[in-house]
């Protein structure tokens, strides 16, 4: 009876201080990382150089986005053969709500199919470590491209959308941040889609070690 008392008041010490800690947290508020605006995300990445002006969303896009800064654009390679598409959408806090949109649930609601569900690993142009990113054959109609995602923020670049969450509210409570951002690359596939995932991958490398000026780490 004892030890069981003994384990009950352990408990009930660790629940309230635990409690008192995220009350403490929550009062401080979240710390802001300073950053960059993405309209000043580089011209050109690695021999890929922009093509055209920034995309703006219609008010309506921007409103269910709620981005707190994003850019969207299109590249072309050096050689001048194969177009590009990079959105990356940066949210400075989801404490409140706002998060980033997955492109499985957005692309199906305009339209497009997504297949060839499947992971690629991005080896950063910089030499920073390797990371894997989601991959998917996108087609709309005749119009068909090879799409890469993942989510990057606080130093981590991640495939998966449920890791990126828990990353987040360890982060929350250790660092007291969750900003971070979702990167998407688009590469129409013209041939076959191994030269379109290899383009993909090659303008994702060159991307990635660009962003912790606009994506603090």
């Amino acid at each position: 009876m004892k030890s069981n008392a003994r384990h009950f008041w352990l408990m009930l010490a660790l629940l309230v201080a635990g409690g008192a800690v995220i009350n403490a947290w929550a009062a401080s508020g979240e710390s802001r990382a300073e950053r960059r605006p993405l309209a000043e995300f580089p011209a050109e990445v690695g021999g890929w150089r922009q093509r055209g002006g920034d995309v703006r969303f219609d008010s309506a896009t921007e409103a269910v986005l709620r981005a707190d800064d994003y850019v969207s654009r299109d590249y072309v390679s050096a050689d001048g053969a194969t177009p590009a598409s990079l959105y990356v959408g940066y949210y400075a806090t989801q404490r409140t709500g706002a998060t980033y949109h997955s492109p499985l649930n957005c692309l199906p609601g305009s339209g497009w199919t997504l297949n060839d569900a499947g992971r690629v690993e991005i080896k950063p142009a910089d030499g920073s470590p390797v990371f894997e990113a989601n991959r998917y054959i996108i087609e709309h109609g005749s119009d068909r491209q090879l799409m890469i995602y993942w989510y990057q923020g606080r130093g981590r670049a991640v495939a998966s959308e449920y890791a990126d969450k828990a990353y987040t509210v360890f982060d929350s409570i250790r660092r007291r941040r969750s900003d971070g951002s979702m990167v998407r690359v688009l590469v129409p596939v013209r041939g076959p889609e191994a030269q379109a995932l290899e383009r993909a991958t090659q303008f994702a490398s060159q991307v990635e070690p660009k962003l912790s000026a606009h994506v603090p780490d």
